[in-house]
């Protein structure tokens, strides 16, 4: 029974990717609406955690109908990402301009990023997939960390969609080994910064709107390590179907210097953008797994649970906060 699903899976993942880039761009737009308007009403364990997020995140500024009204855009936005992977095989090095405007905050720090190598991240936000494929359209091949599926037909279809500009997608196993081999050779990393990740070694504790949460630091890592710069940025979608891609503060961070600042710096200016447009950040996904300690937190979302590495964490660095008197 598994292989037979495994090839209903492939077989109708290979027609969207067959069929899609075929399609004018008004009916990707359109499906993307659609689709996400679905998602939103049929997801209703997503779209509760949606909620939760936004309440918590925002803290009375929207009202239950602005939270759904976000929540909705926010499924229809990654809708849009998720068809826009497969529309982009349609791209090509001389078309991809037609699609997207650059912003750039400095223009010298990516000729040096160029030069040297850099590590590239981005947040779940808006549609980091287009972006990426940009930045490979522009000469600055990526090396992608990318999970694997337990379907091996649906790895191979993503990984060739991701790769259609020239980046290179690894699997996690033994990811920042290969990250470095690559940085090492001047060239790129392609990561996304804003996971909920289980405390260690490879973690620390941010302020992700107001609220302590645990994410990686890979991306810093790498920087210090290497002495590379992290190039920050988002991709902004438009209305008529385009893109606006902003490229923030290049961090060239030195091996003495804090981590956990550093990442809480890269993090403030994604924080910055998702709060202009809230719609755009991928809120259906549980952002706060652990609170700061055992007892009960109602600023924090009701999925959230103590957990002694996150409370242990938080002691080492100070952070830990007592639990709010009993009401």
């Amino acid at each position: 029974m598994k292989n037979l699903r495994y090839f209903c899976e492939t077989l109708l993942v290979a027609s969207a990717a067959w069929l899609l880039p075929r399609l004018p761009r008004s009916v990707i737009l359109a499906m993307s609406k659609g689709v996400g308007f679905a998602a939103y009403h049929l997801d209703i364990k997503g779209r509760k955690t949606a909620l939760e997020n936004l309440r918590v995140a925002f803290q009375g500024e929207y009202t239950l109908a602005d939270r759904q009204r976000i929540a909705r855009q926010s499924y229809q936005t990654f809708a849009r990402t998720f068809l826009d992977l497969f529309w982009a095989a349609s791209l090509t090095h001389e078309t991809w301009q037609q699609h997207i405007t650059i912003q750039m905050c400095d223009a010298q720090a990516e000729a040096t990023a160029r030069e040297t190598g850099g590590v590239w991240v981005t947040p779940h936000f808006g549609n980091f997939e287009f972006v990426s494929l940009i930045w490979g359209f522009r000469g600055i091949p990526f090396t992608v960390v990318a999970q694997d599926f337990k379907n091996p037909g649906l790895t191979a279809i993503f990984k060739r969609l991701r790769e259609h500009s020239g980046h290179t997608v690894i699997p996690q196993e033994s990811a920042m080994l290969k990250l470095m081999k690559a940085l090492k050779r001047k060239g790129h990393a392609g990561l996304l910064t804003d996971l909920n990740i289980s405390p260690g070694k490879a973690a620390t504790a941010i302020r992700c709107f107001g609220l302590l949460t645990c994410v990686p630091t890979l991306h810093v890592q790498l920087a210090m390590r290497l002495g590379l710069s992290i190039m920050t940025g988002v991709c902004l979608p438009l209305p008529d179907g385009r893109y606006q891609v902003s490229i923030f503060e290049a961090l060239r961070p030195q091996p003495d210097e804090d981590v956990t600042i550093v990442t809480q710096r890269v993090w403030d200016h994604f924080e910055k953008a998702i709060r202009k447009n809230p719609e755009c950040w991928l809120w259906m996904y549980k952002h706060w797994r652990y609170l700061p300690s055992r007892g009960t937190y109602p600023d924090y979302p009701t999925y959230a649970k103590p957990s002694r590495k996150f409370t242990a964490m938080l002691e080492t660095m100070g952070l830990a906060e007592p639990p709010p008197p009993a009401a």
